[in-house]
């Protein structure tokens, strides 16, 4: 590991908006800041947002700054990225911002029900070769519905035709109410200003795919508590490219 890695590392568990659970260290065990992070992390009753896969946290404190009466939690595994949006929302006294470092798929872990308002998905890894891992998969799903309120927003912001066009499906398929759905953000004129003003934040990678000229996708859903939810059984185009300047790691030309 890097000496830039090991000095992030070591800032990390001095930020006072951090809060750090790998699986190795939490286990099985029931986060303690679950059913507690307004009182003992934000020190309010406002709502809780999390933004999963948050990288280097820019939608995280981007979204904290638009909304200074929301509470974020930016949460990802990776700390040495982590770090940078933590340290400008220590910088900025983003006091409604903070970070959680833990692996996403015992999320449901560290949040009690009814605890989150809305989920942020913000150019998710589309995980093309294996459902389970995907973000809007029904594994997620159902964690999500153990801390989301009943109704809870979902929002997909993604360059991936892929991700957008499974996530639509399964939106269908299990008759979850989408509210917003375009194929083409930046271009699209349904789009009402307050959404476009929220979607406008354009993280580093994002605006090196649109140098690209890459569409931008974005779909927003609820989530209900009742209902039991399934996989779709659809065919669906492989990306050709997987990130920034690489090429798609697969010969398939579709997949479920």
């Amino acid at each position: 590991m890097g000496k830039g890695k090991l000095a992030k590392f070591a800032d990390m568990e001095t930020f006072s908006n951090v809060y750090q659970y790998p699986f190795s260290v939490i286990g099985h065990d029931i986060c303690p800041m679950q059913g507690h992070w307004r009182e003992r992390c934000f020190g309010n009753d406002h709502p809780i947002v999390l933004e999963l896969g948050c990288g280097k946290g820019e939608y995280t404190v981007e979204l904290a700054r638009l909304f200074p009466d929301v509470n974020f939690i930016g949460v990802d595994i990776k700390g040495a990225r982590m770090w940078t949006g933590a340290k400008m929302a220590l910088e900025q006294k983003l006091e409604n911002a903070a970070f959680l470092r833990t692996n996403i798929e015992i999320i449901d872990r560290f949040f009690a029900p009814g605890e989150v308002e809305e989920i942020w998905l913000t150019f998710s890894d589309p995980q093309m070769k294996n459902a389970h891992k995907r973000l809007t998969s029904t594994f997620f799903l159902e964690r999500y519905r153990r801390f989301l309120v009943d109704d809870g927003l979902l929002h997909l912001k993604t360059d991936s035709n892929f991700l957008f066009t499974y996530t639509r499906l399964m939106a269908e398929h299990n008759a979850l109410p989408v509210e917003v759905t375009t194929e083409d953000l930046y271009h699209d004129p349904n789009i009402d200003e307050a959404t476009r003003q929220i979607l406008s934040i354009q993280t580093y990678y994002e605006r090196m795919w649109l140098e690209r000229g890459l569409a931008i996708r974005y779909l927003r859903m609820r989530l209900p508590h009742e209902g039991s939810l399934s996989e779709p059984e659809v065919d669906i185009p492989i990306d050709d490219y997987r990130s920034y300047r690489r090429e798609k790691r697969t010969p398939l030309q579709t997949g479920r």
